[in-house]
């Protein structure tokens, strides 16, 4: 159990530099909800069960559909 949340955890940190250094938007939302996914997983093998579910909610669900809105209204201009 141990190994799995160093695993876990090991992810989380790769998965916050991938979102920092990530110039596409669109790739940075998906690598955010995969955050908030392993966070949610995380927290139901730390024994709570009400914190996993509100960040399975509000962190992969709500707020990833929402930033997939807000960029699919706006334009990007690359260069």
């Amino acid at each position: 159990m141990l190994v799995l949340n160093v695993v876990l955890i090991l992810f989380l940190i790769c998965c916050a530099l991938a979102v920092e250094r990530t110039k596409d938007l669109l790739s940075a939302v998906v690598i955010f909800g995969a955050y908030s996914v392993t966070m949610a997983v995380l927290w139901l093998l730390l024994k709570a069960p009400d914190i996993a579910l509100t960040e399975a909610a509000m962190g992969a669900g709500v707020t990833t559909m929402l930033f997939v809105a807000v960029i699919s209204r706006t334009r990007r201009t690359e260069k």
